[in-house]
């Protein structure tokens, strides 16, 4: 028995001493305030506080906390938030909200010893808390101000957009409460976990598995007991993974059988003495094998295991690159890319009734429903699935992971289920950025005009479809960046391999090409003689142009973006010659880059639906069923919706993304949720305000106003009231109630990727200063000074956010993520940027709105972090002369380009 005393309580506990104090508390004390993102560490997120000091509960045995004061995020707050609680809200400094616990546990201890701390102190005490959304300012920002008051004043009625308003859905995230994925236990619930592959291509055949599993007392569960369909995907042309595998296996980690029993069991289990036996196959690891001509068929119909081209194809680009004044070819190489979100992957599932509940971490909850519906031969009503906070997705959560394995366990026992991924499970398993092997050539005349462009490229999509598709289809419409390129041809191509399947990130797979379409357009103007940033508002999209695709696009903003910059890039250029020539160990640079991205799904239909409702007693419910997953849907379309019905945003009561109560707003990936979404609400407010209006018969000048059971609307001194509790309720329970649909107009590509892509595009450039040690090859980045077009800023404070955690992807994509299959499993070996890597961040919203997105706005998400790589990877070879074509730019890989460098100057 073991005495703890938590949050001023005393509990006793049986627990072995060596057991980890994160572990008792969570599941012993039900304190899940406390969050687990790797158990060795290295997040930070299990933050409590050990007599006062910052401790990793992870890496603490609960032997080591007896008879010592330990205190949670649930001892923190009293009737509400506390003082540095309500500065998070205050700041936007909760994104996704995983980390925010450990994050607010160490600042509480910073603030306990230092009531003042300095930017520098702040820095240093979070430290060892790692956050994949923020890009960690705002939580500076937050614990800086943790003395100030409360919240800000809320908008008036219809003046939403446009307001910092905070996150609706914050509190929760600051407090502890939100319930993530591993935080849902069902009473009586089966563990389970999977066995899988160590082979990335192999046969297998199971021995007496039943036999092994009733003698560790554990049930198991293989494809041969798949009750449907036993295969999944996200797009429905390409659904080809097994949710387990029979017989064969193409990946590393690929799943082939489930074990479920009680947790203690399960947990202490080796599953590698499964009797199995396994025939390894040769592997293709890499692209370059999976197209050689006596290349193993993997996967695909075709014998170089191609899975889908993309072409974009417009003028005569072959010719006019060969006729210019200037042009420069290269070559660029990226490698998988971990999603590294903080929460790994986890759900439960239960029955009600005949009806399979699952509540997981996920990005697309109907495409949840209605994929492990196909794989359990389930009918869709017969299967709900209601999200678990999402603790970062970022693409991965597109896929399904434990939702259709927890969904095969409950619907064969009649038991409760519990699924969570371990850091080295959700590494080895969860999707990447697909690594991309491209080359192009761009072209230009004596002025700079650029003439012609062409681009080619392979993408290792894995072991499965997943994205890829996406991919090669996004790739050639984006990979012209927002320039007017008048001959062009572009080719993108997703390739099967044994390596991990490559899915959505952040970009899917923009960021990639924009790498060496941005470095080689510096290169360019170097040889034009032009300063980098004019030959960028030289040749930037303007209103009206054509695109690539020979789409002529409306709001069009990459040239204010690129005007916005030249202030800074006019201070920088003289900053960074006056250090160079001061210095001769180190040298600065800074670089420049543009993006673009289309929101939606790429030349296909895209719907969302909205549902608004006021109820007999004046409750006004938005049904949003859009993913939030830290980006602020759930804020940014209600402030969009309250506006349109004329009701202030805090009167609205979001009932959050369900499959049981909201409707269909699609997946949360492609930045489409502002934009597609965002509209569905517009005119689901809109519809709703009509009704109003109509009733009352009142103009659309009127204003409305909500109290209690009555509505007041009121106009040019008249005043009229609706009692709401005398109108009917119907079906859905409302007395007044709108539902809209909205699609983006879209139109199909021809052979040659002619048409109609998008309906709403996003802009953006980026100013990147950096400082390269010439002795070590080490890269720190100072600043980044970034201007987004958003079309309509409909909350700057979340805008801010969504630029500031993007650049610190981007960062870490430039600088020092490498995902190396086999090799890398846990957050020590995989590097992503820390408060103390991200530089000062300045960032201007622009607004050139886009007649089709609501209110004008666009969407941001992904554009972010296109621009971040590449600029910085032009500012490096402005401080050295370095000229790298593989990421991430690693010391080693840094000095053999200043080595190469000289030679080309020698």
């Amino acid at each position: 028995m073991i005495h703890l005393k938590v949050n001023g309580t005393h509990h006793e506990v049986t627990a072995a001493p060596g057991r980890r104090l994160s572990d008792v508390l969570r599941h012993d004390l039900g304190l899940t305030g406390t969050k687990v993102g790797c158990d060795a560490g290295d997040c930070g997120a299990c933050t409590v506080l050990l007599d006062g000091a910052a401790t990793c509960a992870c890496l603490t045995p609960v032997a080591q906390a007896q008879g010592r004061h330990i205190e949670t995020i649930e001892g923190l707050s009293g009737p509400g938030p506390s003082a540095l609680q309500r500065a998070f809200l205050r700041h936007g400094a909760a994104q996704c909200g995983i980390c925010t616990p450990g994050m607010v546990m160490a600042a509480e201890a910073l603030l306990r010893q230092a009531q003042k701390p300095d930017r520098e102190t702040v820095e240093a005490a979070l430290g060892g808390v790692l956050c994949r959304c923020t890009g960690y300012a705002k939580i500076i920002d937050a614990v800086l101000d943790a003395s100030g008051s409360g919240a800000g004043p809320e908008p008036d009625a219809a003046a939403s957009v446009g307001a910092r308003v905070e996150r609706l859905d914050g509190v929760s995230k600051v407090l502890g409460t939100e319930a993530f994925g591993a935080d849902v236990l069902p009473e009586g619930a089966l563990w389970v976990r999977a066995i899988r592959s160590s082979h990335a291509a192999a046969r297998f055949v199971f021995g007496d598995l039943k036999g092994w599993a009733a003698a560790q007392g554990v049930e198991v569960f293989t494809a041969a007991d798949v009750p449907g369909r036993n295969v999944t995907g996200v797009i429905p042309t390409f659904v080809d993974q097994p949710a387990l595998a029979d017989g064969h296996v193409r990946l590393a980690g690929e799943p082939v059988a489930l074990v479920a029993g009680a947790r203690d069991v399960v947990l202490s289990l080796d599953l590698t003495q499964a009797p199995i036996a396994w025939q390894p196959e040769a592997a293709v690891l890499d692209v370059a094998a999976a197209r050689a001509a006596d290349a193993r068929q993997l996967h695909a119909s075709r014998a170089d295991n191609l899975l889908i081209a993309g072409v974009v194809r417009r003028g005569e680009a072959a010719d006019a690159v060969s006729k210019a004044e200037y042009a420069v070819s290269g070559q660029f190489t990226t490698g998988h890319v971990e999603h590294a979100y903080i929460e790994p992957e986890a759900g439960a599932a239960w029955m009600e009734g005949d009806v399979l509940n699952i509540r997981a971490c996920t990005q697309s909850p109907v495409l949840d429903r209605d994929e492990t519906a196909a794989v359990l031969g389930l009918p869709g009503d017969k299967l709900r699935i209601r999200p678990a906070a999402t603790g970062g997705g970022f693409g991965a959560k597109l896929d399904l992971s434990v939702q259709p394995l927890i969904g095969l366990v409950t619907l064969l026992t009649g038991r409760p289920s519990v699924m969570v991924y371990g850091r080295a499970e959700s590494m080895l398993a969860s999707t990447k950025r697909h690594p991309a092997q491209m080359t192009a050539t761009l072209a230009a005349d004596a002025d700079g005009q650029l003439t012609g462009m062409l681009f080619d490229g392979d993408f290792d999509t894995g072991a499965y479809a997943s994205w890829g598709p996406t991919v090669a289809v996004r790739v050639p419409v984006h990979a012209s960046g927002p320039y007017a390129v008048p001959n062009y041809a572009a080719e993108a191509r997703a390739i099967h391999t044994n390596g991990p399947v490559a899915g959505a990130f952040r970009g899917f797979g923009v960021p990639q090409a924009a790498v060496l379409q941005e470095t080689l357009l510096d290169e360019l103007a170097g040889k034009v003689g032009m300063d980098r940033l004019a030959i960028r508002r030289k040749n930037a999209l303007r209103e009206s142009a054509e695109t690539v695709c020979g789409q002529t696009v409306q709001g069009v903003g990459i040239g204010a973006c690129l005007e916005a910059l030249q202030p800074r890039w006019d201070a920088a250029q003289i900053a960074t010659a006056g250090f160079n020539a001061q210095n001769s160990g180190k040298a600065r640079g800074i670089g420049v880059a543009s993006c673009w991205y289309g929101c939606g799904n790429t030349a296909l239909p895209n719907p969302s639906t909205m549902r608004m409702g006021i109820t007999a007693d004046g409750r006004v419910c938005l049904h949003q069923g859009a993913m939030d997953i830290g980006q602020g849907a759930n804020t940014v379309i209600a402030q969009i919706a309250a506006d349109a019905v004329g009701l202030p945003v805090h009167q609205l009561e979001v009932l959050d993304a369900d499959t049981g109560i909201t409707p269909d707003c699609g997946k949360t990936s492609a930045s489409r949720q502002t934009v597609v979404s965002g509209k569905a609400a517009l005119l689901a407010g809109q519809s709703l305000r009509a009704q109003i209006l109509q009733m009352a018969n009142m103009g659309p000048a009127a204003r409305v106003y909500l109290q209690g059971g009555h509505l007041r609307i009121s106009e040019a001194g008249a005043t009229r009231e609706i009692d709401l509790s005398a109108l009917p309720a119907g079906a859905e329970g409302y007395v007044l109630m709108a539902e809209e649909t909205y699609d983006p107009p879209t139109e199909a590509l021809d052979e040659n990727g002619q048409g109609v892509p998008y309906a709403v595009y996003g802009y953006g450039a980026q100013l990147a200063e950096v400082e390269v040690d010439l002795a070590l090859g080490t890269v720190k980045v100072l600043k980044i000074t970034a201007a987004h077009d958003l079309g309509r800023v409909i909350n700057p404070l979340l805008a801010e956010g969504q630029i500031e955690g993007g650049i610190a992807q981007g960062l870490g994509m430039a600088l020092m993520e490498e995902f190396v299959p086999g090799r890398t499993e846990n957050l020590h070996d995989y590097l992503i940027p820390t408060i103390g890597d991200m530089p000062e961040v300045v960032s201007h919203l622009i607004e050139v709105p886009d007649p089709e997105g609501p209110m004008g706005a666009k969407g941001l998400g992904e554009h972010v972090l296109i621009p971040t790589a590449p600029a910085i990877l032009n500012a490096i070879t402005d401080a050295c002369g370095a000229r790298l074509t593989q990421l991430p730019a690693r010391p080693d890989r840094v000095l053999v380009a200043i080595k190469a460098a000289k030679e080309r100057s020698g």
